[in-house]
């Protein structure tokens, strides 16, 4: 049985992290979010997310973070171990549940490889 959890040990809570994060310059946009990850001294994935008041209410702030964190809880253990910042962006709240998957899919496949790598799949 696959162990689809999302315990402590893999969230980013920290200031100081998200700042390190913030600093990072692999980065990559899709509909919706933003997505910044680095690499980690850890033997797992972790997640961090930051959803502003932008976005919306209460209830769709918590709704689109409950969207991303079971995206994380299926595909944490396909990752190699990086901190990922995924920042959601106003259109993020319209969004589906399958739009979400879809767009997170396009941007944690570039998460663990190099740039170069990166720009030759787009040719």
């Amino acid at each position: 049985m696959i162990e689809a959890t999302f315990p402590n040990a893999v969230r980013i809570r920290k200031r100081a992290e998200f700042l390190k994060l913030s600093a990072s310059k692999q980065k990559t946009t899709v509909r919706g979010f933003l997505v910044v990850w680095g690499e980690n001294n850890l033997q797992t994935a972790r997640l961090g997310i930051t959803a502003s008041r932008k976005i919306g209410c209460a209830v769709v702030r918590n709704r689109v973070k409950r969207l991303l964190r079971e995206f994380f809880r299926h595909n944490r253990l396909g990752m190699v171990a990086v901190d990922v910042n995924v920042i959601a962006r106003r259109e993020s709240a319209q969004m589906s549940y399958s739009d979400v998957m879809l767009e997170l899919k396009k941007a944690f496949r570039f998460i663990g490889v190099s740039l170069c790598s990166k720009v030759s799949s787009f040719l």
